[in-house]
C-alpha cells in the first residue's frame, strides 16, 4: 500500500505551523500517510514547543509515533535531507511551513503515483489579490519549468529521490529548483491541477515588484553561473 511521508523545514514559524498541522490531518486520511516529520533548524521562537504539544495531543499510542519534530542544522536542503532519511514511506512530500494543500492532497498524490507519476506539485495560489500574483499563480497550472517552485510543495517516489542523491546541501537557496531540474531532465514531473495556497508574506514585507525583481535576479544569476555561495549572499543581502 502506498504511503506518503510528509516533509515540514521549519525556521520560526510560531505563527503558522500549528495552523498548517491542523490542516494536514483534518484534509488527509490517516490510512495514507506514513508519518508527519518536522525538521527544525534551530528555531528560537515558540516553533518547537508548538509542534511538540501538537503532536503529544495527536500521537495517541505511545508504539505508534506517526508525528515527529526532529532537530537539524540550519539550512531547508539539508532539513529535508534529514527528515527523508527518517521517512518509511514510499512517497515523499515536502512542504513549506506557509504552504497549505488541497483537500484530500494525499490521495490526488497517490493517484499520479498510480498513473506513473513519481515527481511533480500542486497549482499555487497567494493569499493575496495583487494583479501579478494572480497571475504568477494562474501560470502554475502549466508544465513550462519557468513557473516552477517550492512554495508549490513537492512530492517524489522515495527511490527517486534517493537515486537523484537527494537535495543539494551546497545550496541554502535555490535548493528546490536543482531538484526540479533534474526532475525535468528525467521526465519525470507533473502539475496537479488543485490550488495549494501560500503566503504571500515576504511580498507583503518588500514589495511586490521588489521583490519579485530579486527573485528573477536569483534565477539569472543562476542560469549564468552563480555558485551557491554568490545565491545565498544575495539572498542575505536583499531578501533574508
Amino acid at each position: 500500500m502506498n504511503k506518503i511521508s510528509i516533509i515540514i523545514p521549519i525556521l520560526d514559524e510560531a505563527e503558522s505551523i500549528e495552523n498548517l498541522l491542523t490542516h494536514l490531518l483534518e484534509n488527509s486520511s490517516k490510512q495514507n500517510i506514513a508519518e508527519l516529520l518536522v525538521v527544525d533548524g534551530g528555531s528560537t521562537d515558540d516553533s518547537r514547543r508548538i509542534v511538540s504539544s501538537f503532536f503529544q495531543k495527536n500521537n495517541h499510542s505511545p508504539l505508534e509515533q506517526r508525528y515527529s519534530l526532529i532537530e537539524s542544522s540550519k539550512g531547508r536542503a539539508k532539513q529535508m535531507n534529514t527528515g527523508s532519511k527518517l521517512a518509511t514511506g514510499n512517497i515523499l512530500y515536502f512542504l513549506h511551513a506557509d504552504s497549505f494543500p488541497p483537500k484530500n492532497f494525499d490521495q490526488l498524490i497517490i493517484n499520479e503515483f498510480d498513473k506513473g507519476n513519481l515527481a511533480g506539485c500542486f497549482r499555487l495560489q497567494f493569499n493575496h489579490k495583487h494583479w501579478w500574483l494572480r497571475l504568477a499563480s494562474w501560470l502554475t497550472q502549466f508544465h513550462w519549468r519557468a513557473c516552477r517552485g517550492g512554495d508549490q510543495s513537492q512530492f517524489i517516489t522515495n527511490q527517486l529521490f534517493e537515486d537523484i542523491g537527494g537535495f543539494d546541501e551546497n545550496y541554502t537557496i535555490y535548493e528546490d529548483n536543482i531538484l526540479i531540474n533534474e526532475l525535468y531532465k528525467r521526465k519525470q514531473f507533473t502539475v496537479i491541477n488543485k490550488k495549494l495556497m501560500t503566503s504571500a508574506r515576504r511580498y507583503e514585507k518588500h514589495g511586490v515588484w521588489t521583490l519579485q525583481y530579486h527573485f528573477w535576479t536569483v534565477y539569472i544569476k543562476k542560469w549564468f553561473g552563480a555558485s551557491a555561495d554568490e545565491l545565498h549572499a544575495y539572498y542575505q543581502r536583499y531578501i533574508a
